[in-house]
């Protein structure tokens, strides 16, 4: 397992020479934040980027995100354009040796927040969901009354996507991720590069838009539309285990070969479709994050896991959930339960374990 952290560039206020200081912590998951959706990258624009993150110490291990045009997902006539500059993207993240690409297929919506600063007990701050919150959301004036989407849509352009998104549902959704995976993975495993797809976060739809990577055999699903190795997941046991009906073990069990990336974080579900985030150890939450790395180690898993996203604590302040204190001290229990897995393994028992960097 490579201890990995993100990082969202130049402008980040966690610093890389921070990030280099948590033990274990070598590598680094990154993207190219300043380029349009749809628009290739460039070898210029990932190797600078690489540059800046070898110069701290670190390695670009991962990229996230390539961001999926919406055309993509809707089926539009533009697509196969929009496809091609994906698929030069990943070649361009090929030549400069980064070795994952986590990317996602949710419709209009990223990851969704209904609050990005609840205020805990403790004094600290944490993102939540509740549907009874994104009810009374009036999309009609645009994504000003979400969190963290004050200027991604305008009330005009809403409209348009929302009217778009009628025509397409769960079903055809599945037809368009099959036919962008058909023309993208087979460039991605010819220039050494695992596509690790992103479960939708929350697991749910959301605003009446389908969401379908959702659960163990969604995700079975679609590493079964193109079956290769380079057609991979992000396991991510805060986006999944948000919904009870999960077997998050079992999953990751029955995904043996196919989970390239791990998001590890925790949440505490407080109704059907309602849960906060929550400090990594299990007993803060309703993920098992113990049975949840045990299960990674059966399965062989050796590739990059991040703590993902983390409470705002001792007063830091920046982009919500990517402080970097309680990251670290999530980076330091996961490696902590690591750890401890591999020591009950027999042929560990008499091995010291020495720091691991990324080769």
């Amino acid at each position: 397992m490579q201890m990995t952290m993100r990082w969202f560039g130049p402008g980040d206020p966690v610093r890389l020479e921070y990030i280099r200081q948590v033990p274990g912590v070598n590598g680094i998951v990154s993207s190219l934040h300043d380029v349009a959706v749809g628009t290739a990258w460039t070898t210029d624009g990932i190797e600078a980027h690489a540059e800046r993150i070898d110069k701290a110490g670190l390695r670009f291990a991962v990229v996230e995100s390539i961001p999926v045009h919406e055309d993509i997902k809707l089926g539009a006539p533009s697509r196969d354009r929009l496809i091609d500059a994906f698929a030069e993207s990943v070649r361009v993240v090929g030549a400069a040796g980064v070795p994952v690409v986590c990317y996602n297929f949710m419709p209009v919506f990223d990851w969704m927040r209904t609050d990005l600063h609840l205020l805990r007990d403790d004094g600290s701050t944490a993102l939540a969901f509740s549907q009874s919150a994104l009810d009374d959301v009036d999309l009609s004036r645009g994504t000003g009354d979400l969190p963290g989407w004050a200027t991604t849509y305008d009330a005009t352009a809403m409209s348009e996507l929302l009217h778009a998104w009628r025509s397409v549902n769960a079903e055809r959704l599945w037809e368009n991720l099959a036919y962008f995976l058909e023309r993208v993975v087979p460039v991605a495993a010819a220039c050494g590069v695992n596509l690790a797809l992103h479960p939708d976060d929350p697991p749910w739809p959301i605003f009446g838009l389908p969401r379908i990577i959702t659960s163990g055999p969604a995700l079975q699903r679609v590493t079964s539309l193109h079956d290769d190795p380079a057609n991979g997941i992000t396991f991510c046991t805060g986006s999944l285990g948000s919904s009870a009906a999960n077997d998050l073990p079992a999953m990751v069990r029955a995904l043996e070969g196919r989970i390239h990336f791990t998001h590890s974080r925790n949440v505490l579900r407080t109704g059907a479709y309602d849960f906060e985030e929550v400090p990594h150890p299990g007993a803060f939450g309703d993920v098992d994050m113990f049975a949840v790395l045990a299960a990674l180690h059966d399965i062989g898993f050796d590739g990059p896991m991040r703590p993902d996203h983390g409470r705002m604590i001792w007063g830091e302040t920046g982009r919500a959930g990517y402080g970097l204190h309680d990251r670290a001290l999530g980076a330091m229990y996961l490696q902590g339960l690591w750890e401890a897995i591999v020591r009950q393994q027999p042929v560990f028992q008499q091995q010291p374990l020495s720091p691991r960097r990324i080769p």
